[in-house]
């Protein structure tokens, strides 16, 4: 589809102690045949008294949701069995909530719903991810639509036309600011500009940041300076700098959109695992060992802070529980980097993601 991320990429403090000592119980993730959970307190973000986000990987006969080989809009880097993946069973697994049911997702109901509506993903490669994932689901239920791609004033736009719903995709790392001044690049941690034009007027948006936090050098940053107020700094700490730049996206979010319009997500904080290649199944055992991640504490407690509901697709431990649904090194152009344990195979996880934006969007 002319997406490539390979070439877009081109561009918390802890938990109080009671929190950590809750989201440890939270991370427990029982294992018997083929029966992958995650049991845990009830999260904020909850849809008619269930918690869609504590249940299990179940295999599921009825999955994948579409095949890969038939959608035209994943990007090469995400279609593992385009590059040589051999295994299938990763493609099998479907979650399923403890307390309720995960409702199917039927295209053409979706789109009847919201037809005239826009609805957009913000963020980075992992937004992309989500995008393309459900862009494949639609076209699986209207493999003959008319849907029209394009791409405009940085926006990637499918546009099903016969319902009048657009799904678009704008791309930002940090949903901060970088700004050029005289010094170079300047990430500036207090302002939003971009999103005062192209996210605006939508009726649904799906906000992500996190992954380019991470990244460290100007060359893989896309930064040379950090603007924190009225200091310019070489570098901070990065979970300091993510607070204070989703603090920022928070007061954009109070002060300019209305809730009697748009309705906003934040997609939560997708895990990176430190080693993915030959993994095939859902973590097994209990409690998953690295923990939540502070990241997943940051993005929790400046949402809490806000005066507008943003509604928060907890993804996190779901998808820690998937060690085997990365490209690793089922992926092209990998190069020096080895293998791929941040971005999700399509068919796979990210499908997910969807589905539970879907019960959300199909509850409210």
């Amino acid at each position: 589809m002319g997406i490539k991320v390979h070439t877009l990429l081109l561009l918390c403090v802890l938990c109080e102690t009671l929190e950590q000592a809750t989201a440890t119980r939270a991370r427990a993730a029982k294992s018997h045949n083929n029966h992958h959970s995650a049991r845990g307190r009830k999260n904020e973000s909850s849809t008619n008294g269930c918690n869609l986000f504590m249940g299990s990987w179940v295999v599921d006969p009825s999955y994948p949701l579409y095949d890969s080989s038939t959608c035209p809009f994943i990007d090469s880097q995400f279609d593992c069995q385009k590059h040589a993946r051999t295994d299938t069973q990763y493609l099998k697994y479907s979650w399923k909530p403890d307390s309720c049911t995960l409702p199917r997702f039927d295209g053409v109901e979706f789109l009847n719903k919201w037809k005239g509506k826009r609805i957009m993903y913000v963020g980075d490669s992992l937004s992309l991810n989500m995008w393309e994932s459900f862009s494949c689901m639609l076209h699986a239920s209207l493999p003959n639509s008319n849907a029209t791609r394009s791409r405009k004033d940085g926006i990637f736009t499918l546009n099903f036309q016969e319902y009048g719903v657009s799904i678009e995709f704008y791309w930002t790392q940090y949903l901060v600011d970088i700004v050029e001044e005289s010094v170079g690049r300047v990430l500036n941690l207090d302002s939003i500009q971009a999103g005062n034009k192209s996210w605006l007027g939508t009726d649904v948006l799906i906000f992500n940041t996190w992954h380019w936090w991470t990244h460290m050098g100007p060359s893989s940053q896309g930064w040379d300076y950090i603007r924190d107020g009225s200091n310019l700094v070489k570098d901070m700490d990065r979970l300091e700098a993510f607070h204070k730049g989703l603090n920022t996206w928070a007061a954009w979010v109070d002060q300019n959109v209305d809730p009697s319009k748009t309705k906003v997500f934040f997609q939560g904080i997708s895990p990176k695992h430190t080693h993915c290649t030959g993994e095939t199944e859902p973590y097994k055992g209990s409690p998953y060992p690295e923990g939540l991640p502070p990241e997943n504490g940051i993005v929790k407690t400046v949402l809490k802070s806000m005066k507008y509901e943003v509604y928060l697709l907890d993804i996190t431990l779901l998808s820690q529980l998937r060690k085997d649904g990365h490209p690793s090194v089922y992926t092209p152009d990998l190069g020096v980097k080895g293998e791929d344990c941040s971005h999700w195979c399509l068919a796979g996880v990210p499908d997910t993601w969807n589905l539970l934006l879907n019960a959300a969007l199909t509850t409210s």
